[in-house]
């Protein structure tokens, strides 16, 4: 039987990383940070009494699991490339980036021979969540592996989620957030048809949210980050954009017709090209706001 996890390697102290790794600290794991943002892993050590390592390799030296929260697939192979050197048999690499199944699995496949186990589990619920250790977790794995990582996973998510073999967590995040970004570009659109027919829009959001129009994006993104006209909920335009790659992808892989799905994932990526890099995902509603001539909030219509 495989030793409980108590040692553990981070890498990716990024948007929700930090929060996620620093509720590992406070239940009470051993926690060695490593990030490619010069400064960051030292910052985080000083702030919450984990241990920061200079490099990958440096960050696994001792530890029972190692877990990855990058952007992509290809930086997650990056980093286990720099740490198989010190990765040892009877190690678990838990991967919760929002990255590609079929990569995902090569990798697995390939610590497989290593003697070392891999799960995959992406999150749900944004930065606010990953503060309060309330993110849902999608996870992908050996049921074995998902037990040793249950305690864990508890640590940072309320909302624990099996969804089959390794990679089907991935595939069910980028599923997710299909479903979000759809959801959320209807809502922009009905919201702009209201305002230039004469009702309030936020009025409107109170009342989709009373609704069987309610969804994510109408009971915690129009107001807050729209209408507020802030727009930084604190996840990348260009991240939701790769998620619904990965979506169209899967879709592919399974000669799924998603017509609706491949229109949606054009639009987001319109938008990232229209807006320029380092937009947050909710700026998104801009697209719409230009295509119509119309700017959302204060009745603001021709």
């Amino acid at each position: 039987m495989a030793a409980p996890i108590k040692r553990i390697a981070f890498a990716g102290i990024g948007n929700m990383g930090w929060p996620m790794a620093a509720n590992l600290v406070k239940a009470g794991f051993e926690v060695t940070v490593c990030d490619v943002a010069p400064g960051r892993a030292a910052a985080f050590a000083a702030e919450t009494g984990a241990r920061a390592a200079p490099s990958p390799a440096e960050a696994v030296a001792g530890v029972d699991c190692v877990i990855t929260i990058v952007p992509t697939s290809k930086q997650v192979a990056e980093a286990v490339e720099a740490m198989l050197p010190a990765l040892k048999a009877g190690m678990m690499v838990i991967d919760m980036t929002s990255g590609q199944p079929g990569r995902t699995r090569e990798i697995a496949a390939m610590l497989a021979g290593h003697g070392v186990a891999m799960i995959d589990c992406p999150v749900s619920g944004g930065v606010p969540r990953a503060k309060s250790g309330q993110l849902a977790i999608m996870a992908g794995g050996e049921e074995a592996d998902l037990d040793r990582a249950d305690a864990l996973l508890k640590a940072m998510g309320t909302s624990i989620h099996r969804c089959g073999p390794i990679g089907a967590g991935q595939a069910m995040k980028a599923l997710n957030n299909l479903v979000s970004a759809g959801g959320y570009l209807i809502g922009i659109e009905a919201l702009l048809i209201g305002q230039r027919f004469g009702l309030d829009p936020a009025k409107m959001v109170d009342v989709l949210n009373a609704s069987t129009g309610m969804n994510n994006s109408t009971q915690k993104k129009f107001k807050e980050y729209v209408l507020s006209r802030r727009f930084d909920a604190g996840f990348g335009l260009d991240l939701m954009v790769k998620d619904l790659s990965i979506a169209l992808e899967v879709g592919r892989e399974t000669a799924t017709p998603t017509p609706f799905a491949a229109l949606c994932r054009e639009m987001w990526a319109s938008a990232a090209t229209l807006l320029g890099p380092g937009q947050d995902h909710t700026a998104v509603a801009k697209l719409s706001e230009q295509l119509s001539g119309t700017e959302l909030g204060g009745n603001k219509a021709p």
